[in-house]
C-alpha cells in the first residue's frame, strides 16, 4: 500500500481501520508503520504516521543513492563475479527479452530490478545489496510510471551492453553504460512525478 501510493501522500493513517482490514490486532500495525517510517516511506506527525509526499528533491536524492550503490556492486563484480554467475546473469537476461512487450510496468520494473540485484550478488556484500533492496522499494512507484513512458526496448539493450562488457572484462564501458541508465531516469523525475500524482488522484 505504501510503495503503490495507495496511501496517498500526506494521508494520515489510522491504526485502527488498518488493523480491522487486515483482521489483525493493532500490535502488528503499530510495528509495521515503525518500520515503514524508519524505510522512508513514512513519517511521524502528532498523531501517528502519513503517507511521506513524492518529492522531487529526494527522489533525486535516491536516484543518486542508487548510483553510487550499484557502480559499487558493479565495481566489485567485476573482482569477484564467478563464471557460474556470469552464466546466470546472460540467462536471465534472456529469459527477460523473452518477456512480452505488453506485460505490466509492475512486471517490467521487477525485472529490471532482478537484473540489478544479481550485479549485487556477484559483489558479494550483503550491506551493499541490503541498500539497495531498500533503495529500490522506495523508487519503485516513480520507475513504474518511468517504464510506461521508456519502455523496455532501451532497458534491454542497456542491460545486453553491461553483460557484454561483464563477460568481455572491460569495466568502464559498463560502468559508463550504468551511469547513463541511471541518469537517464533520473532526468525524468519531474515528469514521472506529475504522471504519479495525476495517477493517484485521479
Amino acid at each position: 500500500m505504501a510503495i503503490s501510493y495507495e496511501m496517498k501522500p500526506g494521508e494520515r493513517l489510522n491504526e485502527l481501520e488498518l488493523a480491522t482490514r487486515f483482521g489483525v490486532s493493532r500490535t502488528p500495525i503499530r510495528e509495521a508503520l515503525t518500520r515503514l517510517a524508519s524505510e522512508g516511506l513514512l513519517v511521524e506527525s502528532t498523531r501517528g504516521y502519513v503517507r511521506k509526499p513524492l518529492d522531487v528533491q529526494e527522489m533525486a536524492d535516491l536516484y543518486e543513492a542508487r548510483m553510487a550503490i550499484e557502480r559499487e556492486c558493479l565495481r566489485l563484480a567485476f573482482e569477484r563475479a564467478t563464471e557460474r554467475q556470469l552464466q546466470d546473469i546472460s540467462e536471465f537476461l534472456a529469459d527477460s527479452m523473452a518477456t512480452p512487450a505488453t506485460a505490466s510496468s509492475e512486471t517490467l520494473v521487477e525485472l529490471d530490478e532482478g537484473f540489478h540485484l544479481r550485479i549485487a550478488d556477484m559483489a558479494r556484500n550483503a550491506e551493499l545489496k541490503r541498500i539497495l533492496v531498500s533503495l529500490n522499494e522506495r523508487l519503485r512507484f516513480i520507475r513504474w510510471i518511468d517504464m510506461e513512458n521508456v519502455g523496455r526496448e532501451s532497458t534491454q539493450q542497456e542491460h545486453s551492453d553491461i553483460v557484454e562488457a561483464l563477460v568481455k572484462r572491460d569495466p568502464a564501458r559498463a560502468q559508463a553504460i550504468l551511469a547513463q541508465h541511471i541518469s537517464s531516469r533520473r532526468e525524468r523525475i519531474v515528469a514521472s512525478i506529475t504522471q504519479g500524482l495525476a495517477r493517484i488522484y485521479l
